[in-house]
């Protein structure tokens, strides 16, 4: 009969003796086991129990003790992160862990690295001024190359799993009101760029996902776009890639005015003949020869028309934010806002903009008020 490999054995009131067999000594032939008592639940020690048998198995393996975590992370970029990211994605893992990991365990074996060492790491960058959140982004970006290493059983455990991490602050969330918005058009109208604000105010798309627009995503005569790409900038090279997930594909109404704008912006470079020599020739916000037109500089004409305008200062991202709050504040279905921008979830886009809601839900409960009350 084969023997058990670890056993628990009451030893009292919440006391557990975890008794694990280590085979026989090579000398005498005398088994050999390791004895832990246990003060607790059961689940304690059945947790100590499992604990033991994994590093039993994996037993931090020789090929961990003989590899650093620099080396580990090259492989695990190269064979595992890459084929799977975006190219954008895949930069800045890259860069996070070049500028705040490799710097300080880069060349410890991977088998020596220890919770501690995570947490006292994490502690001096929070120390040096690195925000929450990107403390918060490191620490997930080598948490899954350390999960990769548990499954190539390199390690019993990741030294990531359970270290306390600063808490993030999330931004609050900035929104033009209705009387900015309009003032904001208003202005934008003289700019070159009117167009892909009005677009972006009215629609909610991420910039990534308007400046990646070709004239063949328009519907004329349905009056709609279809947002079925993105566009990465990575340094002076940009490249279409896959929007930010699947139900971020979608088909956006546009309003009248947008269309309008739209159709004007069409005919003025049919007429200019721009970008007939670029190969990107088909996208609808491009520079002069027709090539990807960069966000740092729609931020610049997006800076100088708030101003002008008389407007606080927001971030091109909040024109999302302002579509949702305007559709919103319109009585629109959340079910539609969250389609329109192309959220995970319903949940998330009734989280993302909860402020919202106490108003919309004050307007609703005296709309029914006033059909059952004559």
């Amino acid at each position: 009969m084969a023997r058990k490999l670890g056993q628990i054995i009451a030893r009292g009131q919440s006391t557990w003796l975890v008794r694990i067999y280590q085979g026989r000594d090579p000398e005498t032939g005398t088994r050999k086991y390791l004895n832990q008592t246990i003060h607790g639940a059961f689940r304690e020690a059945q947790r100590f129990l499992n604990l033991k048998l994994q590093q039993r198995d994996l037993n931090r393996t020789p090929r961990a003790v003989a590899i650093t975590l620099n080396q580990f992370l090259d492989q695990w970029l190269a064979t595992s992160a890459k084929p799977r990211l975006r190219a954008r994605t895949f930069h800045d893992y890259e860069s996070l862990l070049r500028l705040y990991i490799r710097p300080v365990l880069g060349t410890r074996l991977i088998g020596t690295i220890l919770q501690m060492d995570m947490q006292g790491l994490y502690a001096q960058l929070f120390a040096r001024g690195l925000s929450a959140r990107t403390i918060e982004y490191t620490n997930a970006v080598l948490e899954s190359a350390f999960r990769q290493a548990v499954r190539w059983r390199m390690l019993a455990e990741d030294p990531c799993a359970g270290v306390d991490l600063p808490r993030v602050k999330r931004k609050e969330m900035q929104a033009l009101s209705v009387e900015e918005c309009r003032r904001f058009l208003s202005v934008a109208e003289e700019s070159e760029l009117y167009s892909l604000f009005a677009l972006a105010l009215t629609t909610g798309m991420r910039p990534s996902e308007y400046l990646a627009l070709k004239w063949s995503d328009i519907d004329w005569q349905r009056g709609a776009v279809s947002v079925s790409r993105t566009i990465q900038v990575t340094g002076s090279a940009w490249a279409f890639d896959d929007t930010k997930r699947k139900r971020s594909r979608r088909v956006v109404k546009l309003q009248s005015f947008v269309l309008a704008a739209l159709h004007a912006l069409r005919e003025k470079q049919r007429a200019e003949g721009e970008g007939s020599c670029s190969p990107a020739n088909e996208l609808i916000f491009a520079t002069e020869t027709g090539m990807a037109l960069k966000q740092r500089v729609v931020k610049r004409e997006f800076r100088r028309l708030l101003a002008k305008a008389g407007i606080r200062s927001v971030r091109l991202y909040d024109l999302r934010h302002t579509a949702a709050t305007l559709g919103i504040a319109a009585g629109v279905s959340v079910k539609v806002i969250s389609d329109q921008l192309g959220h995970a979830s319903i949940s998330f886009t009734l989280e993302r903009y909860s402020h919202v809601l106490p108003s919309i839900q004050d307007e609703a409960a005296a709309k029914v008020e006033r059909l059952l009350v004559a």
